[in-house]
């Protein structure tokens, strides 16, 4: 019998199942949007404004944004372990990555909240 001796980070299936689970929402959400958008063809400012006025859709698009935002630092993660070799500029990469994720998730709670 050969023992097996895994080294790493093992983020493999984790980040596999965290990318699968965030698309999938996020295709449900365009979804969603797109057959709303269906059904009010004569969209305007009060009517969009009327979507976003419930708390549940507003919980349910942050839920999709910070869903996208996972999605993204996973995608961004991997190829920059995939093509930036030198150590410190990929740990320079990834902060600023995750900085700027950061600041959108803070932006998006500011638009979707009015703060």
């Amino acid at each position: 019998m050969v023992d097996r001796i895994v080294t790493g980070a093992h983020y493999g299936l984790r980040s596999w199942l965290l990318q699968r689970i965030t698309a999938v929402m996020m295709a449900l959400y365009a979804l969603f949007m797109a057959g709303w958008l269906l059904l009010h063809p004569d969209l305007d400012y009060d009517t969009w404004t009327l979507l976003f006025s419930s708390d549940v859709m507003r919980s349910f698009t942050l839920l999709v944004l910070l869903a996208l935002f996972s999605h993204a630092w996973v995608g961004m993660r991997d190829i920059v372990m995939d093509y930036v070799k030198p150590a410190g500029i990929r740990l320079l990469i990834h902060v600023l990555v995750i900085l700027a994720l950061i600041l959108y998730a803070i932006w998006s709670v500011q638009i979707l909240w009015g703060m």
